[in-house]
């Protein structure tokens, strides 16, 4: 049994479970039968506490062992802040559905699919052929933790984002 947890805490299974769950929700914005509303708002605040969470527990540790390549853990922090701009662009638009909001969401789209798919062939691969099993639990651990303290703050609010944009 101890294995399966270990397994679940994964930072590389669990970054990749949040991708996964990000390309459904932007389905569901795209799709005129869902409530796009609610997907936008899940999605917002899914964005916000995996990429907050990456940045405290996970880039900074990765840095520190070889063949990590570091330069591509500061790219994927500042491919972090392009997906929280065209997040906020998303969210003040005031009509879910409208041109101006359709033509913002593929601009997020574009924008963190470019990321995950990045983020997946280098520093995910990197971790995951680099890191030791009981770190990246570890790991997993502290981004779990720190992802479920920005959605019980309710990170995706539009306040929020502005902050987090802001920096």
């Amino acid at each position: 049994m101890a294995g399966d947890k270990q397994e679940n805490q994964d930072v590389v299974a669990a970054i990749l479970k949040d991708h996964r769950t990000m390309e459904d929700l932007f389905r569901r914005m795209r799709s005129v039968e869902a409530d796009r509303a609610r997907a936008l708002t899940t999605f917002s605040a899914l964005l916000i506490a995996h990429g907050e969470a990456e940045e405290a527990e996970v880039y900074g540790a990765l840095k520190r062992f070889k063949d990590v390549d570091n330069e591509e853990v500061e790219h994927g922090s500042e491919e972090h802040a392009e997906g929280n701009e065209a997040l906020l662009a998303l969210l003040e638009v005031s009509e879910v559905g409208s041109d101006e909001w359709d033509a913002r969401l593929e601009a997020l789209v574009k924008a963190v699919s470019h990321h995950l798919d990045e983020e997946e062939r280098t520093i995910l691969n990197g971790a995951r052929e680099n890191v030791p099993d009981e770190r990246r639990a570890e790991l997993g651990a502290a981004f779990l933790r720190e992802r479920e303290r920005q959605l019980a703050a309710d990170c995706g609010s539009i306040e929020n984002v502005r902050e987090v944009v802001r920096g």
